[in-house]
């Protein structure tokens, strides 16, 4: 995200402690009978746009222009998907482009929308980068924790403050590494004692859950997929991210429960849901969670 920019020194400026100075005459090729004439039209402002990596088509949907990755695929009707890439179009083979572009003018409103909030997910994001250094903060378990350099401990110590001031971390993950620690020893550090800590909670978690579900997990394992949370297969074995560790307790409850859920139903069909409710009866709230938090990006 850019900076606020400081406006520009104006020449014609008038300073608190300066006369007024007379207007300047207006050149001549501006004068119409010795009225002034009307100024020219105004540059157009550059439409913004929003730009696909592998935009093959380009459309203008209000005041925006929209490249879009554009495909042809067995299918019956028109598709849009709109990602952090951009906006993606598939359509059948016998579809023609103009009937395409007349379904991207009757979602206009749809499409920008989702961009817009791709565009902003995306400033987010970037404000959310972790700056790794002594004193740099991230969330764990919903709250946040101060990395601190300590060469005086073994590997990272987690210390709470209870006595701290309201709205003053009280979590402070004490590194064993030197001030001079470079930015990858300290996410290598970091990020090991995060997953140290992912496996402990999740393996809680899912001892809690398990029985209460009526299901056996055989086996537990990290995942650090970039668009998954959790997985299940029927040999039971669970998948989970590890980064849910940033998030609090309830969210890391209704993905541990969603994924041993699936050792019973192994679908989304209405069973499915009804097994998540029968022990979280406010699942609803703790997906969206899920879905609106945003983590710290690490690389």
């Amino acid at each position: 995200m850019a900076w606020p920019s400081h406006p520009p020194e104006h020449p014609e400026q008038l300073s608190l402690f300066d006369g007024a100075s007379p207007a300047p005459a207006l050149p001549p090729e501006r004068r119409v009978d010795g009225a002034a004439a009307p100024p020219p039209p105004a540059t157009p402002a550059p439409m913004p746009r929003f730009q696909h990596p592998r935009a093959q088509r380009h459309i203008d949907l209000g005041e925006h222009r929209v490249a879009y990755e554009f495909r042809r695929g067995r299918r019956r009707s028109i598709g849009f998907v709109v990602s952090a890439e951009g906006l993606s179009v598939s359509a059948p083979r016998w579809v023609g482009v103009g009937e395409v572009e007349q379904a991207l003018q009757s979602k206009a409103d749809w499409i920008l929308r989702k961009l817009h909030e791709q565009q902003q997910r995306a400033e987010r994001m970037q404000a959310n980068r972790v700056r790794w250094h002594d004193g740099t903060s991230l969330p764990f378990l919903g709250e946040t924790v101060i990395v601190v350099l300590d060469p005086r401990v073994t590997g990272a110590v987690l210390h709470s403050d209870a006595e701290a001031l309201p709205g003053v971390p009280k979590l402070t993950l004490h590194v064993g590494l030197p001030q001079s620690a470079s930015e990858a020893q300290i996410r290598e550090a970091v990020q090991s004692w995060l997953q140290r800590q992912a496996r402990r909670i999740f393996e809680e978690r899912c001892a809690l859950f398990a029985p209460r579900l009526g299901v056996r997990m055989k086996r537990l394992s990290l995942s650090s997929a970039s668009t998954r949370w959790g997985s299940a297969s029927v040999d039971g074995s669970v998948r989970l991210n590890w980064r849910l560790v940033h998030f609090g307790l309830p969210v890391i409850d209704y993905v541990v429960t969603h994924e041993l859920a699936h050792l019973r139903e192994m679908n989304h069909s209405a069973a499915f849901w009804e097994v998540v409710r029968s022990v979280l009866p406010d699942f609803e709230q703790r997906r969206g969670l899920l879905r609106t938090e945003l983590l710290p990006a690490f690389d």
